[in-house]
């Protein structure tokens, strides 16, 4: 019986009086967060700073309405922004009214993105990006966030073109870098890393941008660029701001596909963050109807002139840490960040904009994972070459190219997989009636003139030809009178699998060799292979529930 769907504003539900202290704490520490992150994100993105705050109310107020996890924190994203402006910039001038309005636009088209793949139940597309690709893929945003960053933080222009070209434009022009902007960069960074790294519950970020501004003020150098001051008013995207309009089929050619990468990527991420933080007090948990949920949130954005959001990763750990137990811990962040934003309006134009890029260095540097990569590599070093390849297409190509080649390469990997999939001969294990794939020099029991091969892999048009022709060439070496296959690892058996490993059961029953099937357990591959006739080929007769049945049965005498 299908369950019913979760009521509006599931994840608003009152934790309780008990836990009112938690959810006021873990409100006051996503605010510290959030207000330089969602800063740091709008300046990434190309948009004024108080771009990232509507983008931070407009995804907390959908997900409270429609989301039915209680800690996910949704807002402006530092994975998704650098792939949005890069695409954009295509199209007009960062930061200019044309752009911005591209930017709401495109807010639009994910969010219509996102609330659509549930009812066409499109979430599984997030499962297509592999641990290891998604590592690379991390690490390729990463360091175009450092490539953006860097500029500002060494006083120099902003370079044009792609990662490489930027790299080398600043290497050539370091002799001219500005110590003060410098001191003030790469210290915000220093700073937040190591309260990050000693008091990992206090707002790094935040502390480290206010030591900048005094350290600004200190330094008296009137020439440092600074943060424009916060106002709605400076937000150009919205249809109320008057420059909102229907973009032209070239425009389209290019914000249709930008706007399925970055959902697919949301998606992906979103997936990432309820798998890591499960929410057992979900009535009922439901990914789709959160994509859905994060979709509205884009959707809010767009409207109000800012740009798609996304699930942080960081701030979901963060109310995970404090105790926060439903949505109302982010509202009342928001509340916070927006208080203080109005207070403080005039202050952030005290902020050297040196500072805030040391905010991003920091996101940056969060989003490589070393560990990972290492973990990786020790335990499947193919893998770690594919999330090293991943990370040289996204860093190295247009980040619009790079993205797609990396959701290819992971698709090209994952049908690689399917179509070279592990098989190999089992023997007896001494003394029971188990059989194994035994390692090299491992005791093991062999029947003679007998032969048990593991396809394990569904049997389909992309490996059976690969499977048939490794049993192939173990039969013409082993040279036996009995075939058993073991196909505890058949979940799948579909037309041209069936029909290929028929004709080769004739051909080794014309050379005399008989053949069974043991250990189809799997319901649907054993009705697939009775539909197409690969059970009357073998014979009822000679399917087995076990391996050792089979043997015992058929064994030459």
């Amino acid at each position: 019986m299908a369950r019913a769907p979760a009521p509006l504003f599931a994840a608003l539900r009152a934790p309780g009086r008990a836990h009112v202290p938690r959810e006021a704490l873990a409100a006051l520490s996503l605010a510290a967060i959030a207000l330089p992150e969602q800063l740091a994100t709008a300046r990434l993105m190309g948009l004024p700073p108080a771009a990232g705050l509507v983008a931070f109310l407009a995804g907390t107020l959908a997900f409270a309405a429609f989301g039915t996890h209680r800690t996910l924190s949704v807002g402006a994203d530092s994975t998704i922004a650098p792939i949005m402006a890069a695409g954009l910039a295509t199209l007009a001038v960062t930061g200019s009214p044309a752009y911005a309005a591209l930017a709401a636009m495109l807010a639009l088209m994910v969010g219509a993105v996102l609330v659509l793949a549930r009812p066409l139940r499109l979430g599984w597309v997030a499962d297509l990006l592999s641990i290891p690709v998604t590592t690379g893929f991390m690490a390729g945003i990463a360091l175009h966030i450092i490539a953006g960053a860097l500029p500002q933080i060494l006083g120099l222009p902003v370079p044009a073109g792609e990662l490489t070209r930027k790299l080398g434009v600043l290497a050539r022009d370091l002799a001219a870098a500005r110590p003060e902007t410098m001191v003030l960069g790469f210290g915000v960074a220093a700073l937040a890393l190591a309260i990050d790294r000693l008091a990992p519950r206090l707002p790094g970020p935040l502390i480290a941008l206010a030591a900048s501004a005094g350290a600004a003020w200190a330094l008296g150098a009137t020439a440092i660029p600074m943060l424009d001051p916060l106002s709605l008013a400076s937000l150009g995207g919205g249809p109320w701001a008057g420059h909102w309009e229907l973009p032209d089929m070239e425009a389209l050619a290019v914000l249709l596909p930008l706007a399925l990468i970055v959902a697919l990527v949301v998606m992906m991420q979103s997936a990432a963050v309820l798998q890591s933080f499960p929410d057992s007090q979900a009535v009922p948990a439901d990914p789709g109807r959160d994509f859905a949920a994060i979709g509205a949130g884009s959707l809010l954005a767009g409207l109000l002139g800012s740009f798609a959001v996304n699930a942080s990763p960081p701030r979901t750990a963060i109310a995970e840490a404090e105790g926060a137990r439903s949505q109302w811990s982010a509202l009342i962040a928001v509340a916070l960040a927006l208080g203080l934003a109005a207070l403080a309006a005039g202050a952030i134009a005290h902020v050297p904009r040196a500072g805030l890029n040391g905010v991003l260095l920091v996101i940056g540097l969060r989003l490589i994972r070393p560990a990972t990569l290492a973990r990786i590599g020790r335990k499947s070093p193919s893998e770690l070459v594919l999330a090293l390849a991943t990370t040289a297409l996204v860093a190295v190509l247009p980040v619009m190219s790079g993205v797609g080649l990396a959701i290819v390469l992971s698709l090209m990997h994952a049908i690689y997989t399917i179509a070279r999939p592990p098989c190999t001969e089992l023997a007896r294990v001494p003394g029971t009636t188990i059989w194994w794939s035994r390692p090299p020099g491992a005791p093991a029991e062999q029947e003679p003139g007998v032969l048990v091969f593991a396809l394990g892999a569904p049997l389909n048009f992309i490996n059976a030809r690969y499977l048939l022709g490794r049993l192939g060439a173990a039969i013409r070496r082993k040279r036996p009178q009995l075939v058993v296959i073991e196909a505890s690892g058949v979940i799948n058996i579909d037309f041209t699998g069936s029909s290929l490993l028929q004709q080769a059961i004739a051909d080794w029953r014309a050379a005399g060799i008989a053949l069974a099937l043991a250990r189809l357990e799997s319901t649907e591959a054993a009705a697939q292979a009775a539909r197409t006739g690969l059970v009357a080929q073998l014979g009822a007769d000679h399917v087995f529930l076990s391996v050792e049945e089979a043997v015992r049965a058929l064994r030459p005498d």
